[in-house]
């Protein structure tokens, strides 16, 4: 049976998200994944940074190099440019020249003096709430032709799936942990109360009014006097027993 590039591909792009520990270092594999593709395509060394787009916040996260990285910052510090714009239309965007395109006059000028006189921005959508895209540069013109942006689309396509579900791993990751920390949070002040209680003979309700007001005159957080008592009476640091 003959497998295709496109499932090379996306096996290749999946063991990419077993090896790495975060979505920033799976995008920066990503990317020079991205560049070495059309590179070879065009015979032409092509840089490629990412930028992702997720709770309406736009940043640069990964790069072939780290010059592609700051190629790529450069157009968010800016706020202009192809990479943006096609994140807004969802389509690829061409910057054939720097030199004589119009549209983005600031930016261009920017790469201009970086030594790169062609761009290519291609999106991922790859939800209500995150989006990515690839913002390829070359130091030359006459690269992007349309059978190597249908290269860049094709890459892109097959990427989606992986990018889609690095970014949900990550955000599952970040509420298991925020779970987790209001857990431990809420056991040390469960415990702190008690210990108030047994010491004082008074009720839960009276116990949290006691370690709030102690908190406050402290200036201290809820869970950090809570946790100074509990280790104080116990001799550990108070933890949570049982799996999220």
């Amino acid at each position: 049976m003959t497998i295709s590039p496109e499932h090379e591909l996306l096996v290749e792009l999946q063991d990419l998200i077993i090896g790495t520990g975060s979505v920033a270092e799976f995008l920066g594999g990503l990317s020079i994944m991205a560049a070495s593709s059309l590179s070879r395509a065009t015979g032409t060394t092509v840089e490629c940074g990412v930028t992702l787009k997720h709770n309406k916040k736009t940043r640069t996260v990964g790069g072939s190099t780290e010059r592609a990285i700051h190629l790529d910052r450069i157009e968010q510090q800016v706020g202009e440019g192809p990479c943006i714009d096609a994140l807004k239309v969802k389509a690829p965007v061409l910057l054939a020249d720097v030199r004589t395109d119009p549209r983005w006059p600031v930016y261009q000028e920017r790469l201009f003096d970086e030594g790169v006189l062609s761009a290519l921005g291609v999106p991922l959508d790859l939800s209500d709430d995150a989006t990515a895209a690839l913002n390829f540069f070359v130091p030359t013109t006459g690269v992007f032709t349309e059978a190597t942006i249908n290269e860049a689309v094709s890459f892109a396509r097959v990427a989606r799936s992986a990018v889609l579900l690095a970014v949900r791993v990550a955000t599952a990751e970040g509420a298991a942990d925020d779970l987790s920390a209001a857990m431990v949070s809420r056991t040390a002040i469960n415990l702190a109360c008690g210990i108030i209680m047994g010491q004082n003979r008074c009720t839960q309700a009276e116990a949290m009014t006691i370690l709030t007001k102690v908190s406050s005159h402290r200036n201290q957080k809820l869970r950090d006097v809570a946790e100074e008592i509990v280790k104080k009476v116990s001799g550990e640091e108070p933890t949570t027993y049982f799996d999220i």
